[in-house]
């Protein structure tokens, strides 16, 4: 099989030689310390020499003050003495004192077509090697976003106290990305093999929100990203970190094609509880341990943990770390040791 046979087949939950890997993307320094660990140059080079199923870029984005579609609002420039340089998501954003839909007229919302290189996400995409299933990191996290605008403080009070500001904001928000998708999408038509769409709402001990809070002010936008990914074509990773298992059966309804990263190490997030509970309704991706195996673990245990997932989810699992990068206190031999045991027939 190929990895995006693989892939694909993980998706429908159906046999395979054996599951798909993908290195994950690493950051920082840690890029720098896996290229000379792997005798590369750039991260392309890195992921053709991994030889992971999974082929990832990132989508090229300059508005002229963001250079990241994960960072595409600058929440700080409109009334907030916030320096946007240090955001973060506990900080005012400009809309904190926001009651009512007019006043968010104000703010200058961005329009990503004008700062997407429809070409460049075109070449990217193009760069995978023969075989290996595209994965487009757009991120698309809205709900992270809409926090940031309010602060995390009054948007969590919004969503109780005056939901209607609080929607009005998540919408201009989810229709930004609808829209930035849109030009990826047909960027890469008979390309693209799939997406990776963030929004955080677990902590190591549980949900940051209940379950109701979710389906109420997370899905909706959820639904409208899956939705246009899938008229497409394109398969949806859906990531939150934490313990989510409460939440789902959220995700599943929603239509996402696999729930990552399995974060182990959170609460209520077995593996095997997870496959026992929903291993028939979607697939998942990651459970590697990148908290405490993968940086403090020795590689024979990192390759004892992948044979023990390969065991767990013979099928609709793609095996990578659990989370969505990679940092500088991995050692590249724990990174090599995952990647050529999951790669074993």
């Amino acid at each position: 099989m190929t990895g995006k046979e693989r892939f694909l087949a993980a998706a429908a939950r159906q046999p395979l030689d054996r599951p798909p890997i993908w290195m994950s993307a690493p950051i920082g320094k840690e890029i720098d310390i896996l290229c000379q660990y792997f005798g590369v140059s750039n991260w392309h080079e890195l992921q053709v020499k991994a030889g992971d199923d999974v082929y990832a870029f990132d989508i090229p984005y300059d508005s002229g003050y963001a250079t990241s579609i994960a960072a595409a609002f600058d929440w700080y420039r409109n009334g907030s003495n916030v320096d946007p340089d240090h955001r973060t998501l506990t900080a005012d954003g400009c809309f904190r004192d926001a009651q009512e839909p007019c006043d968010l007229d104000f703010f200058d919302w961005p329009d990503p077509r004008k700062y997407i290189d429809a070409e460049e996400v075109r070449r990217r995409c193009a760069l995978a090697p023969k075989g290996r299933a595209t994965l487009a990191q757009v991120w698309s996290a809205h709900f992270q976003d809409t926090c940031a605008a309010f602060g995390m403080e009054t948007a969590l009070m919004n969503m109780v106290a005056n939901p209607e500001i609080y929607m009005a904001v998540d919408d201009k928000i989810v229709d930004f990305y609808l829209k930035a998708n849109e030009v990826i999408f047909e960027a890469t038509k008979g390309m693209l093999d799939a997406i990776i769409i963030a929004n955080d709402f677990g902590s190591q001990l549980g949900l940051l929100l209940s379950r109701e809070m979710i389906h109420k002010f997370v899905m909706p936008g959820a639904r409208k990203i899956i939705d246009q990914a899938h008229s497409y074509g394109v398969k949806v990773i859906y990531h939150s970190c934490g313990a989510i298992f409460d939440a789902m059966p959220e995700l599943i309804e929603a239509g996402a094609d696999f729930i990552h990263p399995l974060q182990a190490t959170a609460a209520g997030m077995d593996p095997r509880r997870i496959k026992e509970a929903y291993g028939d309704k979607v697939s998942f991706c990651g459970g590697v341990d990148i908290q405490e195996l993968l940086p403090n673990g020795t590689p024979e245990e990192v390759r004892a943990k992948v044979r023990e997932l390969r065991e767990i989810f013979p099928t609709g699992l793609v095996l990578s770390p659990s989370q969505g990068t990679i940092l500088d206190d991995v050692p590249p031999e724990n990174i090599a040791a995952m990647l050529d045991e999951a790669l074993k027939l």
